[in-house]
């Protein structure tokens, strides 16, 4: 009966974070060069426990699902998958000595700042850094792609933890 409870609470998390992203945050655009990827924060959030084709199925899902409504032919698809893939492992590059609990969560409260910033800095860089190389499509103008990168990854990294500041609980739930 709890797992019915956390998918149908995933499910509404999904739908506020793609309507959130659609309505206001693909609008916030820094200087022509910064843009907050704010679906991320569902993916990045997941629990930690959540199995890895859980995570890629619904990184294609939020990924295609920001394809159709900016029509860019699977690119944020890619580059949301390529961070699911790679979640797991960053997850075990940081783990604490002492493992992770199993009611842990993806947690600036709860995981500590350094262990939050430097999973949140890496894995949206490779966010970025996948998407605007595979919208960009080459080398050619690699400088203004690589600010772009460094740009949005400080916009989004910076909005994602305001949102954990404020919305994720700062103590880990009695169950």
């Amino acid at each position: 009966m709890r797992e019915a409870g956390g998918l149908v609470l995933h499910l509404i998390l999904l739908v506020l974070y793609v309507l959130l992203h659609v309505l206001v945050a693909s609008k916030l655009v820094l200087f022509d060069l910064g843009w907050c990827f704010f679906y991320l924060g569902f993916l990045l959030f997941l629990p930690i426990t959540t199995p890895i084709v859980v995570q890629l199925l619904l990184g294609f899902t939020v990924g295609i699902t920001m394809d159709i409504f900016y029509d860019t032919g699977g690119v944020h698809a890619a580059a949301a998958v390529l961070v699911m893939y790679l979640r797991p492992w960053v997850l075990r590059l940081l783990t604490p000595r002492d493992g992770y609990d199993a009611a842990d969560a993806v947690n600036v409260h709860l995981m500590g700042w350094q262990w939050f910033l430097v999973y949140l800095i890496l894995l949206v860089s490779i966010h970025h850094l996948a998407f605007f190389l595979l919208e960009l499509g080459s080398f050619q103008i690699i400088g203004v792609t690589l600010i772009k990168v460094v740009v949005s990854t400080l916009f989004t990294g910076i909005t994602l933890l305001i949102v954990q500041m404020l919305f994720f609980p700062s103590r880990r739930s009695k169950r």
